[in-house]
């Protein structure tokens, strides 16, 4: 069966068990709606939707790229540089123990109400699963290859451009796709600390004002983009690393991409 096929069997099963205990329990439409009453307000509060959408969706992904830029220039920086990762390492590995949400309240004090304190939230959430995903593909580099290099003459700077950067390139991908997973997390927390904009702010007002339906509509809508932002960086990896076997795929039966 093909992964869209399945992924809508799926939805389909949940969404009918959805139905099936909102009908079966009798629970108050305020407390959990139905999936066809979501839909209904969905149609009907389109427009309001996709404005909010517009907003959550340029956070995210200008969080993404910046997120991505600073964690291959950190994993860069601490894998070249001895006295960076002697010193910076252990820095950025405590920096983890931090609630991210911690700092959300701090980012908008610092940042304001606007869009960059939401996406310095976004960018501190992918910073990490890309930094560390990368450093480690730069540091699992084939030794022979690296020894083939080396007795060709190639400096260190020629080491990591033409043999330590394109072999981690693999393991940047899975960095890339992990952080497409978890960027709209950075952008909708940051909107509920402080924001007059986005699916985040959406869903804390008609929550707010008992509006469980819209509140499940924008989510259903944030959820939707998210999955489609994570198959387009997939995608996007798919054809830049065309030398990566799938090996998921001819386990499943199916031709390689």
């Amino acid at each position: 069966m093909k992964p869209l096929a399945s992924g809508l069997l799926t939805l389909a099963v949940l969404v009918a068990a959805w139905a099936l205990y909102v009908d079966l329990s009798g629970i108050e439409p305020f407390l959990l709606p139905g999936p066809l009453r979501v839909m209904e307000t969905l149609v009907a509060r389109h427009a309001l939707i996709l404005e909010h959408l517009g907003t959550t969706a340029l956070e995210i992904v200008l969080g993404l790229l910046l997120g991505t830029a600073i964690g291959c220039a950190s994993a860069l920086l601490v894998h070249s540089m001895p006295l960076v990762r002697r010193f910076g390492l252990p820095v950025l590995i405590a920096s983890q123990a931090l609630p991210v949400f911690a700092l959300a309240p701090l980012l908008v004090l610092w940042l304001g109400y606007g869009i960059w304190s939401k996406v310095a939230m976004a960018t501190l959430i992918i910073f990490f699963p890309v930094t560390t995903a990368f450093l480690d593909g730069l540091r699992r580099t084939d030794p022979g290859w690296i020894e083939l290099a080396r007795t060709m003459d190639a400096g260190r700077l020629a080491l990591i451009w033409r043999i330590r950067i394109p072999a981690a390139l693999p393991a940047l991908g899975s960095g890339l796709r992990v952080a497409a997973g978890v960027a709209p997390i950075g952008a909708v927390v940051g909107e509920w600390v402080g924001s007059s904009a986005g699916l985040g702010y959406l869903m804390l007002h008609a929550n707010a004002r008992m509006q469980i339906d819209l509140m499940f509509a924008a989510l259903f809508v944030l959820a939707l983009f998210a999955v489609l932002l994570w198959l387009a960086v997939d995608r996007l990896l798919r054809l830049a690393l065309p030398w990566q076997p799938d090996s998921f795929a001819s386990d499943q039966g199916e031709p390689k991409r």
